[in-house]
């Protein structure tokens, strides 16, 4: 009976000061819009627990690779996974300096981005570059390939390269809002930039067995409106 007591206060330490690794494979842009304004605050409550952020534009398999958890838009999943809302819904914008817009004509539709240089990301694995995505004030999808002079394989140096005035670039709104404030990018086809739901944290089911886990999806969960 000592024994049992003894395990049982151990269980209880174990819950109350949750301790581990926890690794997450997700995307630059996730890490600064959503993880970087929440993980200081988490981990000065859990100085026990390590969290390691894995930058990946692939679509990576977390159980082979040993990941606790990826981020994906949206609820779609593989069986036996779990998805936890970590974001709001979000859009993405186009966006240039305003040095690259000196003397240009801003596009009016994404047709007229073939005349425009635009920035590309690269996407590991496939190796091509991220498809724009808009819909029309009517409601019609359209994918475009878009060219351009510079290519990137992240988001955030895609964005540096518009600031420097590059030439356009696709990129969260959330990640450009501030320098559109201030006045350092210029958004174009806001129009036709919808809405996506937003960032989920999936992982298998079992994760939810991890005291450490467990606090840091509680941490990371979105309680806010849907629609920013």
């Amino acid at each position: 009976m000592d024994q049992i007591d003894a395990e049982l206060e151990e269980i209880s330490t174990l819950r109350d000061n949750p301790a581990g690794v926890i690794r997450v494979t997700c995307t630059d842009v996730v890490i600064e819009t959503v993880f970087r304004p929440r993980l200081g605050a988490f981990l000065k409550k859990y100085p026990a627990i390590q969290v390691e952020l894995d930058m990946n534009y692939a679509l990576v398999d977390i159980i082979a690779e040993r990941f606790d958890a990826g981020v994906r838009i949206g609820e779609a999943l593989e069986k036996d996974m779990i998805a936890t809302r970590i974001g709001p819904d979000w859009r993405f914008s186009v966006v240039g300096a305003p040095s690259y817009f000196a003397g240009r004509s801003p596009p009016t539709t994404p047709h007229d981005l073939q005349d425009h240089n635009c920035i590309n990301i690269r996407l590991a694995g496939s190796g091509g570059h991220l498809r724009w995505e808009f819909r029309s004030p009517r409601g019609r999808d359209l994918t475009l390939r878009v060219e351009g002079q510079s290519s990137f394989n992240t988001a955030g140096a895609a964005l540096d390269g518009a600031v420097d005035g590059l030439g356009l670039c696709w990129i969260s709104h959330e990640m450009a809002a501030p320098l559109i404030a201030e006045g350092r990018l210029q958004e174009v086809l806001v129009d036709w930039c919808p809405f996506y739901e937003g960032f989920h944290l999936y992982y298998p089911s079992r994760k939810r067995n991890s005291a450490a886990f467990s606090a840091f999806v509680d941490a990371m969960r979105y309680r806010g409106p849907t629609r920013p």
